[in-house]
């Protein structure tokens, strides 16, 4: 049903199912919209936050299953989340969202009308793309989503039942992901990358998202850098148990210079990495 593609990383490149991720935004759309049609959450001055949410889903399933198929280039990539951006505009405007942002050691920002004509589709762009670019390993993309996703929900218990099922079905994918039997592919993680977006500008966790997804923003500095400047891409060599890197390209090469290591390590360290700051954001917002 789902094409094949081989696992560059194992053993003679088995064939794996790819695009599983899809079947994520289906369930979590009819998820969303189970929740909407009981009225367990109603809308606010006319706009139902859940199915809000599962618009957002769904383009960023679009999107990636958009980028399966023709290999969308990143100028494209970059800015076709900005399209997504647009009802969760109407929603914070329509529901007055907070339009500020308290910094440790800076002190309250205040945005404006900017916060949602300008920084919401910032969020939404940076995080989506930011998201898909860290991957290529079994567990790498499914697990650190999951990490920044469970660290929102902790810190917006009265949003808790939009996020629930779909994430106990998406650690489910993730547990096949790693063991190397199906690949999430981009429409996985294009739809997973939105949905934190969305949902950490729905529950208004602006600062524990700018925390959490640190990690993936040094990770594509690194890439862009590195294209911009040398024009090269990021890439591991594989000697059939471990990965290793000759330069510093991106997060899992800057690992695996000159330190061979396997692929569940280098999954296992850069999951500890984003659970790291993801607790650091819960921690700080606590206080």
């Amino acid at each position: 049903m789902f094409p094949k593609v081989p696992d560059q990383h194992k053993r003679g490149k088995p064939l794996v199912p790819n695009g599983i991720g899809v079947i994520y935004v289906l369930f979590t759309t009819v998820y969303l919209f189970s929740i909407y049609f009981s009225r367990i959450t109603p809308a606010s001055n006319g706009v139902s936050t859940p199915l809000t949410l599962a618009v957002c889903i769904l383009f960023g399933g679009f999107m990636g299953l958009l980028d399966d198929w023709i290999d969308l280039k990143w100028r494209y990539k970059a800015f076709m989340p900005l399209i997504a951006a647009l009802p969760l505009m109407y929603l914070a405007v329509e529901n007055g969202l907070r339009t500020s942002i308290s910094l440790p050691l800076i002190g309250m920002i205040e945005f404006g009308d900017a916060y949602y004509f300008l920084v919401i589709p910032l969020i939404v762009m940076i995080v989506t793309n930011t998201v898909n670019q860290l991957g290529g390993l079994n567990g790498l993309e499914s697990l650190c989503p999951a990490i920044i996703l469970m660290g929102l929900m902790v810190l917006s218990p009265s949003h808790l039942i939009l996020m629930l099922g779909p994430l106990i079905f998406w650690l489910i994918l993730a547990g096949f992901n790693l063991q190397g039997k199906i690949f999430v592919g981009n429409s996985g993680s294009f739809a997973i990358g939105m949905n934190i977006a969305a949902f950490a500008i729905i529950t208004d966790l602006k600062l524990p998202l700018l925390i959490s997804i640190l990690p993936y923003v040094f990770n594509s500095s690194l890439i862009l850098l590195t294209i911009f400047l040398v024009k090269k891409r990021a890439s591991v060599s594989f000697d059939g148990k471990k990965l290793s890197s000759d330069h510093r390209r991106s997060l899992v090469t800057l690992i695996t210079y000159r330190r061979p290591l396997t692929e569940h390590q280098v999954v296992v360290i850069i999951s500890l990495l984003v659970a790291i700051f993801t607790l650091i954001a819960v921690i700080i917002s606590l206080l």
